[in-house]
């Protein structure tokens, strides 16, 4: 196991990568990056600035080496539990953005803008995609969100639903904006630039 990636990685840890190195690159990444945009102690105070940033990230990462912070009041511990739930939000906006993108801003299809629709439903499918991933769906209320059956069922009932409305829409009158026409356009705009 010792000649492979993750036997590699294993190593790393047991050196103190995730309890001692990562934590410490992050804040002290983060500190520096913010002394250097503010220029707190004035321009071209790079040295100050290493030297600040790295007796933060020290102060930080030092008490959870020696086991001297509190119970449940540990930084370095809490870092790593939060930053991978905030790596999925992450990916997430990502893949919003990602599945807007395909379809473009100004997407017309049959006389009206499809695009406030269309960042909704990517909306609702990475909520869907990540929930399902994530196991949100095993409740008794949201079982049914899991049958294939009733998955084609909902896609059929979309798919007439579209259908119907563009057949028996007025021409004229596709400007017209109801209140979910009115949310689907401003959820349009929230990712206009």
């Amino acid at each position: 196991m010792v000649g492979t990636f993750p036997g590699f990685l294993q190593t790393l840890e047991s050196y103190g990568l995730l309890d001692a190195l990562l934590p410490f690159l992050l804040i002290f990444t983060i500190i520096f990056a913010i002394l250097q945009k503010t220029k707190f102690l004035g321009e071209e105070k790079k040295n100050f600035n290493v030297v600040i940033a790295m007796v933060i990230a020290l102060i930080v990462v030092l008490p959870h080496v020696t086991n001297t912070y509190p119970p449940d009041g540990d930084v370095v511990d809490i870092i790593n539990r939060a930053i991978p739930n905030i790596s999925i939000i992450i990916i997430a906006i990502v893949m919003l953005l990602v599945l807007v993108g395909i379809w473009g801003t100004e997407v017309n299809w049959a006389g009206s803008s499809l695009s406030g629709f269309i960042a909704l439903a990517s909306f609702i499918g990475i909520i869907y995609v990540f929930g399902v991933a994530a196991g949100w769906f095993q409740t008794r209320w949201f079982r049914w969100l899991g049958d294939s059956d009733t998955q084609a069922a909902v896609l059929i009932i979309l798919v007439f639903g579209v259908l119907i409305w563009y057949i028996t829409k007025e021409p004229g009158k596709a400007e017209k904006a109801g209140a979910l026409s009115g949310f689907a356009g401003a959820f349009k705009d929230f990712f206009k630039k």
